[in-house]
Order: C-alpha cells, then sequence, then structure tokens
C-alpha cells in the first residue's frame, strides 16, 4: 500500500427497512441458501439508494453504493454530507463496528474511533478504568496507556471525576474524555464523528487544536465528520462528499467546499416538482428571489420574494409564513400573513395570483442561511404546503464594522416587511 493508509473498493452497505426478512419462508430459505453457499443475497438486487426524502418501493436501502476513495498517510480528510447520506455509516465500516455487504477495505495501521458520545465506555466501570479497557480494544499495551494517562485525564478536565463511574458523567464529560482517549493513544488513524457538537465551545476550539496536531504534528491519518464548514476548512486539507450513500466528489478542501454548496442549491423548479401536493386547495406554483448580491449577501441587505400561488377554492382563511434557518436546521426569525390582517384582499378570490414580500434589512450574523414557506390556516390545523431548503445564501459582514460600529451586537433579525398582492 506504499503510503496509503487507507484504500476503499467498491464498499456497499444495505440495511433492511423495517422487520427483517423478505416477507414469506421461501424467500428466506434462498437467502439463507445463497448465503451458505457465499453468493450475494439475492434481494439485494432490489435495494435503492438511500434517499431519505421519497417513498421508496423496496424495503431493502443501500446505504453506501460502489464507494472508492483512497487516503494518504498523514492526511486530514472532512467527510462531508447532509444528514443520512451515509457519513456515519461509512465511518462505521472503516473502524469495523458493522461489516460491509461487498467491497474491501484495506488499512494500514490501527484505528482510534470515536463515532458517538462514549463510544467503546463500559457505564459501570470508572473513567480510569474505561481508558485502560478503551485502550485495550485499540490494541495498545497497558505500558503505552499508562505512559498516556496523565496527559489523556489533563486534557479531559475530569480528573476530580476520574475514580467515578462513567454512567454518572454528564454527556459533555463523557465525549470529553472519549475523545482525549481516542487522541492521545497512538493509533495511527483517527476517526471522529460529529459528537464534538456536544461539547462547548471552549473545548470544541481544543479537539480541533489536537487534531491539527495530530494530523499535521505527528503524521497521523484522521478521517473527520462535521457539518461546521470553518471546523473542515481549517483542519482537513481533502474532503470526501457523500450524496444519497455514493461519492460524488473527492478532492482538496476549497473545491470540495464550493462543490458541497452548489450541491446544496437545487433550484426551485426542482424543489417544486418534489414536493408540490395537487390534492391541496391550495399550493406554491413558483417562488423568485430577488436580491442585490444573489447568493452572497451583506449586513443590512434587502431581499424581495414573489410567490406565485394558485388556490382551487375560494380562499376563507390563509396564512402565509416564512421562516430564515441557519445551517444547524435553527430558525433564527421569521414573518407571517393572514387573510384577516395583511392578506385580507384574497377573501373570496380562487384561481392564481402573486404575493409579493419585501424584507428591507436582513440583520444577520455572519454565516450561511436558508427560507423555508409555509401555507396554511390561521389556526394551523390544516398545513396546504411547506417548502424548505430554499434560496440558500450567506452572510458576509461586509463593511459593518465602519458603518455600525458594533459587529458583537449584531441581532439575528428582520428589520420589517411589506407585503403586496397582485
Amino acid at each position: 500500500m506504499s503510503d496509503i493508509a487507507i484504500r476503499v473498493e467498491n464498499l456497499s452497505k444495505a440495511y433492511q427497512l423495517g422487520d427483517y426478512g423478505t416477507g414469506t419462508l421461501s424467500r428466506d430459505i434462498e437467502r439463507w441458501w445463497a448465503l451458505m453457499r457465499g453468493k450475494d443475497d439475492p434481494f439485494l438486487m432490489i435495494g435503492e439508494t438511500n434517499d431519505r426524502t421519497a417513498k421508496g418501493g423496496s424495503d431493502i436501502v443501500w446505504s453506501l453504493k460502489d464507494i472508492n476513495f483512497e487516503i494518504k498517510e498523514g492526511d486530514a480528510v472532512g467527510i462531508i454530507g447532509r444528514n443520512g447520506a451515509g457519513k456515519s455509516t461509512l465511518l462505521k465500516v472503516l473502524s469495523r463496528v458493522t461489516a460491509p455487504t461487498t467491497g474491501n477495505i484495506k488499512v494500514k495501521g490501527r484505528i482510534a474511533s470515536l463515532l458517538e458520545v462514549g463510544t467503546g465506555f463500559h457505564p459501570e466501570l470508572t473513567g480510569s478504568e474505561n481508558i485502560y479497557l478503551n485502550g485495550a480494544i485499540m490494541g495498545m499495551s497497558k505500558r503505552e496507556i499508562k505512559r498516556k494517562f496523565d496527559e489523556i485525564v489533563d486534557f479531559a478536565g475530569v480528573e476530580r471525576y476520574v475514580d467515578t463511574p462513567v454512567k454518572r458523567y454528564s454527556s459533555g464529560m463523557y465525549v470529553r474524555l472519549a475523545f482525549a482517549v481516542a487522541a492521545h493513544l497512538e493509533s495511527e488513524i483517527l476517526v471522529v464523528d460529529e459528537v464534538l457538537a456536544v461539547g462547548d465551545a471552549e473545548f470544541q476550539k481544543k479537539c480541533l487544536g489536537k487534531m491539527n496536531d495530530v494530523s499535521k504534528g505527528e503524521g497521523r491519518t484522521v478521517l473527520f465528520v462535521s457539518h461546521n464548514m470553518d471546523a473542515i476548512k481549517s483542519l482537513c486539507s481533502n474532503t470526501i462528499i457523500l450524496n444519497m450513500g455514493q461519492v460524488d466528489f473527492v478532492g482538496g478542501v476549497n473545491q470540495g467546499l464550493t462543490f458541497y454548496k452548489n450541491l446544496q442549491k437545487r433550484t426551485i423548479s426542482e424543489i417544486l416538482t418534489r414536493e408540490k401536493n395537487d390534492h391541496n386547495d391550495v399550493y406554491i406554483n413558483n417562488i423568485n428571489f430577488k436580491s442585490k448580491n444573489n447568493d452572497i449577501l451583506y449586513f443590512g441587505d434587502s431581499i424581495d420574494i414573489e410567490l406565485e400561488i394558485f388556490s382551487k377554492t375560494e380562499i376563507r382563511n390563509l396564512e402565509c409564513s416564512f421562516h430564515i434557518l441557519d445551517d444547524d436546521d435553527t430558525v433564527v426569525t421569521y414573518g407571517w400573513y393572514t387573510t384577516s390582517l395583511e392578506l385580507k384582499e384574497l377573501v373570496g378570490k380562487k384561481g392564481s395570483f402573486v404575493i409579493n414580500i419585501s424584507i428591507p434589512s436582513l440583520r444577520l450574523y455572519k454565516g450561511e442561511y436558508y427560507f423555508r414557506i409555509n401555507l396554511s390556516d390561521p389556526r394551523g390545523k390544516i398545513v396546504y404546503e411547506t417548502i424548505t431548503e430554499l434560496f440558500p445564501f450567506e452572510i458576509n459582514m461586509g463593511n459593518m464594522i465602519n458603518e455600525w460600529g458594533w459587529v458583537d451586537k449584531a441581532c439575528k433579525y428582520i428589520e420589517n416587511t411589506v407585503v403586496t398582492i397582485l
């Protein structure tokens, strides 16, 4: 393998949805007989890609499908993808937590993995005992673990509780100790999933610094899954982008982040085609977003939203709302309009009409955001349509410090909105 730390060839992982079994005894026997002869499961051929947003026709899903890549020794690789893309499954297969359905993995060296809070810990054992247990699982000798013991405890900051059973630890303490064990014991490959989000901001920064030292200072290989693009950019030199269980991109971190942003930008027509429900009395026909700087906005910029709505019946009660969410899917600001106030001109109308919403000033922190638009009755008992992941945009602070003088006090809100109906 020369300088290759990990080589993955035609790797696939299939899962059975619902109750395990084919539904009939004869098919279960057929599956068992194929496996006994070393053949592939005959029902895997009907498996589908892992598109979590669409209803499928098969109860077998390919969480990973025909994955191929190589990772060199000493590389720090960020694994990126939407929820359900197969990132955690890939790490579990690489860490030998679960076996692949098909394909081969060749690994050079020992792997230390942190996939979930407290991976490999026994709740009844103390922190001290779990350090030795975890090290033994990773293939470390008692002498190696003892040499690193004080450094692990100091990094985790749990010296006072090291002789307490870890079942009494908070989730934050759990992950601090688990990361400290994985990062300090001398494995050649460190695999870290998104569990660092459990820790506080100071500890996350400390962990990123340690992973940077492990990769660049000690020459160990790091695989890092995160939705924090800044962390990926600062730590990693290469990226692997997964989409519905398949590799869409392998390459440099800057090119990878650009590719991922473009992958996220589904067109409005794609969103409406997949999510529109023609059985609803009211639905959205089209959406147009207009801004001065396209998808890169500045603090205080404006956005205009044009909603083309169709109603099959005369409108009585209708509420139109929008939410702006950040890259953690948290609502940061919103606005809503009802037929009893702003949309009263629509009462008694049916057919096609346009609602224009103007947001004069976006006062948002620097970061990435997207829109979600909802049509319902004012009491929320009937939801006609919810369209999400619309118009992903990025806020740049620009000259805000010069113009406003208070970058730290920037609030997540909009100044006000103006609604007109055509």
